[in-house]
């Protein structure tokens, strides 16, 4: 955030951050106590120095209209949770030097809320609902940070790019649609740089969690209001059937072992019509007012951990919020968000098809070999989405399976989110051409960084962090 007239008052610059930002701001090279700049926010500096944004100049601030800000509040559906964020962050006769900020996934703020006098110091320097506070217009920052790579970011006075936000300190979180899995929108707690900033860390995940509390529990309501109606349409038919809501969640079935969860297409099924279902196999869709019906058309599910032959893994990590993983086979076809820590496993065993070990994972991911039981438990939950696809002893994909990375047009917006070593390598040998992203023969290149097959990566020679190589 920036100061202004009112704000508070200049943070002291004797901390190591400010000495470094001091020298990188000004071009010269790290010195040896520049660690205590934290990875996330040395990849936002030189991410906002290679796009030419003027530390010492803020850009005039971009605001949407009136009419926009009423629209992208409908279409959040975070509305709701506001009463309940303010009562319980802004009781009566509090006073706390807090300005609490709601915004949409692409960190534009919707709402705000927070103490008067702290209110009218940021609404003078342009802090204000319908300002887009991106990191490309507003430099490092908390709801920017937490938008473009959806985890939770804190950004204390001189880690913030411009050097006008020095005296603020703000702490954003990600609200994930529980329907989804996918950010809702950003919660963030911003308040002076001077003083004990730590609480705002678990003031802002607490806020994250109530908001995404009270999401489930509409998301809940709407289940059993579609229920409802569907146990008395379900009725009717003589075979099996069962009703899902339109993020894919069951409300009923019947004659049909029905998952919680259906796996839907990204682009729905656009009216209905026959369609293959993961797990159910191919079904005749038909839309309802709040959902939709589906009647399996074979009386025994496919199995969609069956490759039955060669196969397509995709990796698309060109909307840096939102990583896809997408598997197309003799089965059918289906697709799953991946976590980060998933995202991460995904793309090192994409560009290494002769596989790694647990150890030269832990390494690549934690700078840390000894790590492997983290590495194990999580390509174990892993497997739940690949089956045969994903083998061990080493750690591989399958020799049947063709694995392609779409990755975004600008190197360092892959995996934002990511602080681990063999990563930020990857970003960096990717910018300088070193490395490109594998893609399968046949498939569509999507974008300037994903130009390469993977045939040149199955033996790739690339340096690990710490010295360890492939």
């Amino acid at each position: 955030m920036q100061h202004g007239t009112g704000g508070p008052r200049s943070a002291p610059r004797t901390h190591a951050p400010a000495r470094a930002y001091d020298r990188i701001m000004a071009g010269d090279r790290p010195a040896p106590d520049d660690h205590a700049v934290r990875p996330e926010i040395e990849d936002s500096w030189a991410r906002l120095r290679r796009l030419g944004l003027d530390p010492e100049r803020p850009r005039e601030t971009h605001r949407v209209t009136p009419a926009e800000l009423e629209e992208l509040r409908r279409a959040t559906g975070l509305a709701p949770v506001l009463p309940l964020l303010r009562s319980t962050l802004f009781p009566p006769g509090d006073s706390t030097p807090l300005v609490l900020a709601v915004a949409d996934p692409k960190a534009r703020i919707l709402w705000m809320d927070g103490e008067r006098r702290m209110r009218r110091a940021v609404d003078a320097i342009g802090f204000e609902q319908g300002a887009l506070w991106a990191e490309d217009e507003v430099g490092t920052n908390a709801i920017g940070l937490a938008a473009r790579t959806a985890r939770p970011a804190q950004v204390h006075s001189a880690e913030h790019y411009l050097r006008s936000h020095h005296t603020w300190s703000c702490f954003g979180a990600p609200i994930r649609d529980p329907r989804t899995g996918r950010p809702a929108g950003v919660v963030d707690l911003s308040g002076p740089a001077v003083g004990d900033h730590h609480y705002l860390r678990q003031l802002a995940l607490t806020a994250a969690r109530l908001a995404e509390t009270e999401l489930r529990a509409a998301h809940l309501e709407s289940l059993h209001h579609l229920r409802t109606v569907a146990v008395p349409l379900l009725a009717r038919f003589g075979g099996p059937a069962l009703v899902v809501d339109p993020a894919g969640w069951t409300a009923a079935a019947v004659g049909v072992p029905a998952p919680p969860r259906l796996t839907l297409p990204a682009e729905s099924w656009e009216g209905g019509g026959v369609h293959w279902v993961p797990t159910l196999g191919e079904c005749v869709v038909e839309p309802l007012a709040d959902g939709w019906l589906i009647r399996p058309s074979a009386p025994q599910p496919a199995d969609p951990d069956e490759p039955g032959g060669s196969g397509l893994v995709e990796l698309d990590l060109r909307r840096t919020d939102r990583p896809e993983l997408r598997v197309s086979g003799s089965a059918g076809c289906w697709s799953h968000t991946p976590s980060p820590r998933h995202t991460e496993l995904l793309l090192l065993l994409a560009l290494h098809r002769d596989g790694l070990s647990a150890a030269e994972l832990a390494e690549a991911l934690f700078a840390d070999p000894g790590r492997t039981v983290t590495v194990r438990a999580e390509l174990s939950r892993l497997r739940r989405h690949l089956g045969p696809l994903l083998e061990a002893r080493p750690y591989r994909l399958a020799a049947c399976a063709r694995a392609t990375v779409h990755g975004p047009d600008d190197p360092y917006d892959l995996l934002p989110g990511s602080a681990a070593p063999a990563v930020r390598a990857l970003r960096a040998d990717l910018a300088h051409g070193m490395l490109r992203l594998p893609t399968a023969p046949g498939t569509q290149r999507p974008s300037a960084s994903s130009l390469a097959n993977s045939s040149s990566l199955g033996s790739s020679s690339t340096s690990w962090p710490s010295g360890t190589s492939r």
